[in-house]
């Protein structure tokens, strides 16, 4: 599925992320370009972009967005736009999707988008794959042909190895899609006598179940899991994809790294103010009332049932979240917990600025180089 160029490709990538000022591991940030009640969406992702420079010159490893669908309070509904928009906004941090929702794409579309990206942005882009469809039932057939629809996630290795055929321009003499190239890609480095390869993204597996690990694993590719949406499953995850590893052309060992919903302020008191939010938009979210992220105050008006305070507790529990200092040893315990080799950093709090400042605190919590 790769070459040897892809694997010191990614380990040119681990040897760029190793930690910055104190960090165990390296810190990463993961954005939905969530939008507040009172804001826009042209709002949300001015601050996305705001978000990436910041994590940039603060020396975060990796600058990633996620698909989502039919959600008012996210954005970030076209990876491949949003990330080319960031790619023209900084330098040098990785950009990624976390994740592309593969099901909901043609295997082909992909490749071309990625291909531009990795064309615009040499040696900066991940390619996280998912295999859910980052929404409801119904938005899933309005986003794919019938016949798509049926086959769904449990079609997803299918897929996967049709996109890396696409991205390598390597499928074999007599398939029917020998004779098509993704453009921008390795068609364009041919030379007489054999192919003088571009780089292309960096693929990683997304998944919030034992699924996607045990595929991870098998295929010797890093996987990236959802702890800030599915705790319970983090470590039994890990544990089945590091079992499950293969080495490959990509990898010689795994490579873990974990989504983390996190959020510092200069007091605690603050700080839970701010991820009440959060916790109340995923309480409407899961039952089936999804809307604009709520502010502050709607989240310490609204009257929750018994059940929903235990939702909404049970949400907070998994939340890294206080002053700068409890949030480091937080993310510190969870990193020695879960041995992930990387921690990826989302908030979904109303606040813009509070968002900002929180990357900010952690970053100077760890020591990492001053905003310059």
């Amino acid at each position: 599925m790769a070459d040897t160029a892809d694997i010191a490709d990614f380990h040119d990538d681990v040897v760029r992320a190793e930690p910055r000022g104190s960090a165990p591991v390296p810190l990463s940030v993961l954005d939905l370009a969530t939008v507040g009640s009172g804001r826009t969406a042209r709002e949300a992702l001015a601050t996305t972009v705001e978000l990436a420079r910041l994590a940039e010159r603060r020396g975060y490893h990796r600058f990633w967005v996620a698909e989502h669908h039919s959600m008012p309070g996210v954005a970030s509904s076209s990876p491949a736009v949003l990330l080319a928009h960031l790619a023209a906004h900084t330098d040098r941090i990785r950009l990624g999707s976390g994740g592309v929702m593969l099901p909901n794409h043609a295997p082909l579309v992909i490749a071309e988008q990625f291909g531009t990206l990795e064309a615009l942005a040499p040696g900066r882009v991940d390619l996280g794959l998912g295999r859910a469809p980052g929404t409801d039932g119904a938005t899933a057939a309005a986003l794919r042909r019938s016949d798509q629809l049926a086959e769904g996630a449990d079609d997803f290795p299918r897929q996967l190895s049709e996109l890396t055929r696409f991205l390598d321009d390597d499928f074999p003499d007599g398939h029917p899609y020998a004779r098509i190239h993704a453009v921008p890609g390795p068609v364009q480095g041919r030379v007489p006598g054999g192919v003088q390869r571009a780089d292309r993204p960096s693929i990683w597996l997304l998944g919030s179940s034992g699924f996607s690990a045990r595929l991870a694993g098998a295929l010797g590719l890093p996987f990236s899991f959802a702890h800030h949406f599915a705790a319970a499953n983090t470590v039994p995850a890990l544990e089945l994809y590091r079992e499950s590893f293969r080495p490959s052309a990509v990898l010689d060992r795994p490579y873990a790294k974990i989504g983390v919903q996190a959020f510092a302020a200069e007091t605690a008191e603050e700080a839970r103010r701010q991820v009440r939010t959060g916790a109340l938009a995923m309480l409407r979210l899961r039952t089936g009332r999804p809307g604009l992220i709520p502010t502050p105050e709607e989240a310490a008006a609204y009257d929750y049932s018994p059940a929903e305070r235990d939702f909404v507790a049970n949400w907070l529990s998994n939340v890294v979240h206080g002053t700068p200092e409890e949030v480091r040893e937080g993310l510190d315990a969870l990193a020695k917990r879960t041995g992930a080799d990387e921690l990826m950093l989302t908030s979904n709090a109303h606040s813009a600025s509070a968002r900002v400042r929180s990357y900010d605190l952690i970053a100077n919590a760890y020591g990492f180089p001053p905003a310059t």
